[in-house]
């Protein structure tokens, strides 16, 4: 059985859970932190992952911008 990257070998992000990312990141920086990197009210206004999973879902502007931290993360 292949792995799931093997599908979109050229795609980091294939595969891998929005929550997951937030998890990651969270782990990593603080909500300030994050706040203060992507500039989005999720993350300065009581900020949660539930509360941030529902917004970033919606939005594919703000979810990109969070994407490409993950990235840089990495």
């Amino acid at each position: 059985m292949k792995d799931h990257t093997s599908k979109q070998p050229n795609n980091p992000l294939h595969g891998v859970k929005l929550a997951d990312i937030l998890e990651q990141l969270t782990e990593k920086y603080t909500w300030d932190e994050l706040a203060e990197r992507i500039d989005i009210n999720c993350f300065k206004s009581n900020p949660s992952i539930k509360s941030s999973l529902k917004f970033l879902r919606r939005t594919p502007w703000a979810r990109e911008k969070v994407e490409r931290l993950y990235l840089k993360t990495l």
